[in-house]
């Protein structure tokens, strides 16, 4: 039996990919739980930035650590509105430098589609992993988090930025022309930000997740609503565990809830 507050699973980029849970103890090395029956158990909530017993508004956080938090500012989710390259201040100047004054890249990436998205370029392929994508490519590298946001807004005219999370998880994905998608994707970017797109031998990243088998449907399993609930795990996409079922656990979702964990 483990116990823990849930956040983000770890992640070590192998073929499959390696997932971590962090527990009480440690961390559960998840990828050796496949094809066992695994009962989850709801016990309460903590925020993870005051660690108090707070209801969990969002991103982990209670309501008030979460529009006080530099952590859930705007920009993480909308980078171009970024100020730190300015000076200005949103919520923590210091911590939002180190945030957005380092280079981020602007990439293509195929889960259920072919989407745009922006990372800092220390969490690739992290960012790939986390949201389910087993192809990927570099489009721009540029230094800060506000140029990343500009060139995003601009592809997201022609590109969705959202991933479908249920043909994710069943691994219903579009077939892609990677040479047509970049080049496609290369006439859409501002002239001011052609100086910085990837040229030289630009891979496409190729991602595998360990799974034993893809549901046909998929449901999500919401633990407030359903507080014990017990599964043959088959398979880790993304930030999702899948179960026999057809039951989906999106472990993100869910940071900042306590939940035990028992092996049956």
């Amino acid at each position: 039996m483990f116990q823990a507050t849930l956040k983000k699973m770890r992640t070590e980029n192998l073929q499959p990919i390696n997932y971590f849970l962090e527990v009480d103890s440690g961390f559960l090395q998840l990828n050796q739980l496949l094809g066992k029956t695994i009962q989850l158990e709801h016990t309460g909530s903590q925020c993870l930035h005051c660690g108090l017993d707070k209801a969990i508004f969002r991103q982990g956080f209670c309501q008030s650590c979460f529009f006080e938090s530099p952590a859930t500012g705007d920009w993480i989710m909308r980078p171009e509105l970024s100020k730190a390259h300015l000076g200005e201040t949103d919520r923590d100047l210091e911590y939002e430098k180190a945030m957005q004054l380092q280079p981020h890249v602007v990439y293509l990436a195929l889960s259920s589609h072919l989407k745009v998205g922006v990372t800092r370029k220390s969490q690739i392929p992290t960012r790939w992993i986390d949201q389910g994508a087993h192809e990927a490519l570099v489009l721009l590298e540029v230094p800060n988090r506000y140029l990343a946001g500009v060139g995003e807004v601009a592809l997201k005219d022609h590109f969705s930025d959202k991933t479908n999370w249920r043909k994710m998880l069943q691994n219903d994905f579009e077939p892609i022309n990677w040479e047509e998608a970049r080049n496609r994707a290369i006439d859409e970017i501002p002239k001011d930000l052609k100086p910085f797109i990837v040229h030289d031998e630009v891979p496409i990243h190729k991602l595998e997740f360990p799974v034993l088998q893809y549901p046909n449907k998929v449901q999500s399993l919401n633990l407030i609503k359903t507080p014990l609930y017990e599964g043959k795990l088959i398979g880790i996409r993304g930030q999702y565990l899948m179960f026999e079922d057809a039951t989906v656990f999106n472990v993100r979702s869910n940071e900042g809830q306590c939940v035990k964990w028992t092996l049956i």
